[in-house]
């Protein structure tokens, strides 16, 4: 019966050549690391058409010309938040954005906070204004930076600025830092 069974799978393999190499075919090839590394480069240069910055408007949230703002991220000590409302907590850098078109306060914004986390600021105010707008609406300045500040990676938290700040036309923002230099902060 061995030699039966023995007979038939050498008939079976009749013609079969052995395989030369020891190595599955595994289908697609791997993409070029170094081929990958330049697209995203390229993927990076700004372009005059369309700057993507991760700042959303697809659902800007109104606001009134005196509603106060305040938004902290989960993890942030309420603390902390109380400090930044009071004014305690001094702000490092300034930055207006009266009279800019909402493009250019995007660019201008992004742009501000690339410096402040280079310079390692922890607080800083944003003078949006809360001009009433001819239609009635809600201030286009106020309700975009308060939509694009939940979105931006490096913002804590924020609140509306003291009367003497700016109050209602302006905000706190509190931002992370980088911990260089061997802080422990």
């Amino acid at each position: 019966m061995q030699d039966d069974d023995f007979s038939l799978f050498r008939d079976q393999l009749r013609g079969v050549k052995p395989i030369s190499h020891d190595r599955a075919d595994v289908g697609k090839p791997k993409s070029d690391r170094t081929h990958l590394s330049t697209l995203r480069q390229a993927a990076t240069i700004r372009t005059d058409s369309v700057k993507v910055d991760g700042l959303s408007d697809q659902f800007v949230i109104d606001v009134g010309p005196e509603d106060e703002l305040h938004w902290s991220r989960d993890g942030v000590q309420e603390g902390q938040m109380r400090k930044l409302k009071q004014g305690q907590i001094s702000f490092e850098g300034s930055l207006d954005l009266h009279g800019m078109t909402v493009e250019k306060a995007r660019d201008t914004l992004w742009e501000f906070f690339a410096e402040a986390s280079k310079l390692e600021v922890r607080c800083v105010r944003i003078t949006h204004g809360k001009a009433q707008r001819k239609d009635g609406r809600s201030p286009m300045l106020k309700s975009h930076v308060n939509t694009w500040l939940r979105q931006h990676p490096q913002v804590l938290g924020f609140t509306s600025c003291l009367a003497k700040h700016g109050g209602t036309g302006a905000i706190y923002v509190m931002l992370k830092r980088t911990m260089m230099d061997g802080r422990d902060e």
